[in-house]
């Protein structure tokens, strides 16, 4: 009952939180004084065909009740248009790109596997590369190596995204020729190939995100080696690898399981960046090419997109709480 509880709280919440930031990005966007049926209507572009437009893409209502029909979209689809010249979206439908004539769930569904192949490398390697420098760290405190780990991730922290990415073209794509400079190729086309295109990126990112895990571990795990828990597996005689592996790291992991689903989570709605850096087509891609054209559908429906996974992100880290500390789940201290 206590573990349902727990997840059920959390669910509502996220469900609650969702729809929220759906109303407040549809107001955005869709409150701007750019007209996304102006844009459709062509030229020349009389009264009568923006009206016709504006009836068409349903735009012709008030926002809020555009709001509506939107949000009902998503969960049961709807359908642009009448007649032999409808366009059904089915659900969910994140709405409908009239500049692309495609879904816009579809144009993402179409760009998620090259996001999540960039998040996804890039995530575990700078999650297991930060955490073990920020836990050697810490443990040689005060020495030479602490000092050039920290040293390393104050670079990584300091250093923007796209300069790490054109630094790494420069050395490893021109001047050794070791790997490829750009482009995707899908998992199921060729693996090897696949990965040997991805592993620039997954170090670009690694490098920068890997610095700040590297620096909290680290602090975390100079504070909780002061604990008397810690003292006590020492005074029973556990070894040194047990003392850390079973009992520090696990509580020194959980500020870190947050900033990580955090991180995770605004990677996977889309590494804009690096994606351009690379001319990789992702979500990340496809938001710059909408925001170029003011295709405001693609836009919002990315932004809801990328909003969706950062929550989700957010409740694994929460049910992860419960993994880590139990006294998350039963609400004690």
């Amino acid at each position: 009952m206590r573990v349902a509880r727990f997840l059920g709280g959390r669910l509502i919440g996220m469900i609650i939180v969702l729809l929220i930031i759906t109303f407040i990005t549809y107001a955005i966007f869709y409150v701007l004084p750019s007209n996304p049926a102006q844009l459709s209507c062509g030229r020349p572009c009389t009264p009568d065909r923006l009206a016709q437009a504006k009836t068409f893409m349903g735009y012709d209502h008030p926002w809020w009740q555009q709001f509506l029909q939107y949000t009902r979209g998503i969960f049961f689809g709807r359908t642009f248009g009448a007649g032999p010249a409808a366009i059904d979206c089915s659900a969910p439908c994140f709405g409908y790109s009239f500049r692309l004539s495609t879904p816009v769930t579809q144009l993402i569904l179409d760009r998620i596997p090259v996001t999540f192949s960039i998040a996804i490398g890039a995530a575990i390697l700078w999650l297991v590369l930060g955490v073990s420098t920020g836990v050697i760290s810490a443990l040689r405190r005060g020495t030479a190596i602490d000092r050039l780990l920290m040293s390393i991730s104050m670079a990584g922290v300091s250093a923007p995204a796209y300069l790490v990415g054109l630094l790494g073209i420069l050395l490893f794509g021109f001047t050794l020729n070791m790997v490829p400079i750009g482009g995707y190729v899908p998992l199921t086309e060729s693996p090897v190939d696949w990965l040997w295109h991805l592993i620039l990126p997954w170090c670009v990112l690694a490098f920068i995100n890997a610095a700040i895990y590297t620096r909290l571990t680290r602090g975390q795990m100079l504070e909780v080696m002061t604990e008397d828990y810690i003292r006590t597996a020492r005074a029973k005689g556990l070894s040194e690898t047990r003392t850390i592996g079973r009992h520090a790291l696990r509580n020194v992991l959980i500020p870190v399981a947050t900033v990580f689903g955090l991180d995770l989570g605004g990677l996977l709605g889309g590494a804009v960046i690096t994606e351009k850096v690379f001319s990789m087509q992702g979500l990340g891609a496809l938001l710059l090419d909408a925001v170029g054209n003011l295709d405001l559908p693609v836009i919002v429906g990315v932004t809801l997109f990328s909003a969706f996974v950062i929550i989700l992100a957010n409740f694994v880290v929460d049910v992860s709480y419960g993994v880590l500390d139990p006294r998350a789940r039963t609400g004690t201290r």
